[in-house]
């Protein structure tokens, strides 16, 4: 049995023990790393971004719902955003004019400042050329013979269609615009718009990459998030460029990047099964109000009939309108798209009389909640207004 002076001292020398931890200070982990601050410039490709940032942190959406990219000035606090970032990811300067004059000379390496990401530069990724306003019938290889048809003959047509039927306001539109060259395979293969894929891609990549030929005044549609394809080179992309500024999480980006291209997969089979309805049905046209779709009508082989105008920006003219109403009723378009952001007064102008039906298709994806599903909830959402519309 212990005796009581031994106990007295054991219980001072315990007490004191614990107030000597209490005033310790408590032992350091590591500190994590803070995640990359990365800024995307639309919400479409925010939402890819997303994706492959999910366990990591949240990209910066610059250019909310309502924005527009083509103009105007970024507010203060945008531009400090951009002065913040690690990595700034955008299409390029042909689309997202106003953020053009913030970022002094795109580039893709880092250099006393952000990693700047411009999509419409990598080869990996289709590139079709902006079509002009108006009619596209003289590209139309629906129901023609030959898949890819006489280039120099289209050429020739479209500049005597051109000069034949555009006014005077439609003229200065294209010429603003570019668009002079358009291209033969428009429509794709209406059957298999994949299956032409890799055909058109190298084609693409081959004209644009000749500027000093006869095909310099051939422009990009920037319009390259809408596609399936695309997304996928776009999230391989993107996940390089996030391990490039933190390849700390190089293995979570890894992770996430092969869970959005199983996703991506899966949408395809998705939009493809659900637009199987109306591709290729005699009479499935339609007019959109600007050439915003070339991307997703390829790839899925839609049939449209023409656009109002290249740019929304710049109404079409009066011939223009008339002669595109005169083709609704010959051809037996089924419907006419206005888009959220502008007045629908056009679009029921021209389906008056016709027959035809209105409805919205949105590009950007205005109405939708910034995150990882707004990609895949626009891409769906497209092709429920363009299925419910022409079926």
């Amino acid at each position: 049995m212990r005796s009581p002076v031994f106990i007295r001292r054991f219980r001072r020398a315990f007490q004191f023990a614990l107030l000597l931890a209490a005033a310790l200070p408590a032992p350091v982990s590591p500190a994590r790393a803070a995640p990359p601050e990365v800024v995307v410039s639309i919400l479409p490709l925010h939402s890819l971004a997303a994706n492959l940032m999910r366990g990591v942190g949240t990209p910066h959406l610059l250019m909310p719902a309502g924005q527009s990219p083509h103009g105007g000035q970024l507010k203060p606090s945008q531009v400090r955003q951009l002065e913040r970032a690690d990595l700034i990811v955008w299409v390029g300067p042909s689309f997202e004019q106003s953020l053009a004059k913030t970022i002094a000379g795109p580039r893709d390496q880092k250099s006393g400042g952000a990693r700047v990401l411009t999509l419409l530069q990598h080869d990996s990724l289709l590139r079709l050329p902006v079509r002009e306003g108006g009619l596209w019938e003289a590209h139309d290889h629906a129901h023609g013979d030959d898949e890819h048809g006489d280039e120099h003959a289209h050429e020739e047509h479209d500049a005597h269609d051109e000069h034949a039927h555009g006014d005077a306001h439609d003229d200065h539109d294209e010429h603003d615009h570019g668009g002079a060259h358009k291209d033969e395979h428009d429509d794709g293969d209406h059957g298999h718009g994949h299956k032409t894929h890799g055909h058109n891609n190298k084609h693409h990549r081959d004209h644009g990459d000749h500027a000093g030929d006869h095909h310099a005044n051939w422009r990009i549609d920037p319009h390259i998030w809408l596609s399936v394809e695309n997304a996928r080179a776009i999230v391989d992309i993107l996940a390089r460029e996030l391990t490039a500024v933190d390849p700390a999480n190089a293995a979570q980006y890894d992770a996430n990047r092969r869970d959005a291209l199983a996703q991506l997969a899966a949408l395809r089979r998705e939009v493809a099964g659900r637009l199987g309805a109306v591709r290729g049905r005699r009479g499935a046209r339609y007019v959109v109000f600007h050439d915003a779709y070339h991307y997703f009508e390829h790839e899925f082989g839609l049939q449209p009939l023409g656009a109002l105008t290249v740019s929304p920006e710049r109404p079409p003219g009066a011939r223009r309108i008339r002669d595109i109403k005169q083709a609704i009723r010959a051809r037996g378009a089924r419907c006419v798209f206005s888009e959220p952001q502008f007045q629908p007064d056009l679009a029921r102008t021209l389906a008056a009389d016709t027959g035809a039906k209105t409805a919205v298709l949105d590009p950007l994806g205005a109405a939708l909640t910034p995150g990882p599903q707004a990609w895949f909830d626009l891409m769906r959402a497209l092709t429920a207004a363009l299925t419910d519309c022409l079926k």
